[in-house]
């Protein structure tokens, strides 16, 4: 009669076999996270950014200004690969 230790009721049983082989899985490629919060990939595949500039010494900038700079830009295309490889699954 055991005194200590995990009691015997059958369940360690029913646990996996160790010899099911599992195959094995690519390992998940990483995201930039700096990247991740500065660019967008848009529908067709083009990298969106958001212009510099907008965020203090507004008094200074001409209403015009402070608009233009609220729009999206592209990244230029020689850019874009190397944002994408940053970007896995953007």
């Amino acid at each position: 009669m055991p005194c200590h230790g995990a009691p015997n009721d059958g369940t360690a049983a029913l646990a996996a076999p160790e010899s099911a082989a599992k195959e094995p899985t690519v390992p998940k490629m990483k995201t930039n996270r700096a990247a991740a919060k500065r660019f967008r990939i848009s529908g067709t595949g083009r990298v969106r950014r958001s212009k510099g500039g907008g965020n203090h010494g507004m008094q200074e900038k001409s209403r015009k200004r402070l608009r233009r700079l609220r729009n999206n830009d592209m990244v230029s295309k020689s850019f874009e690969k190397r944002i994408k490889l940053m970007l896995p699954y953007g």
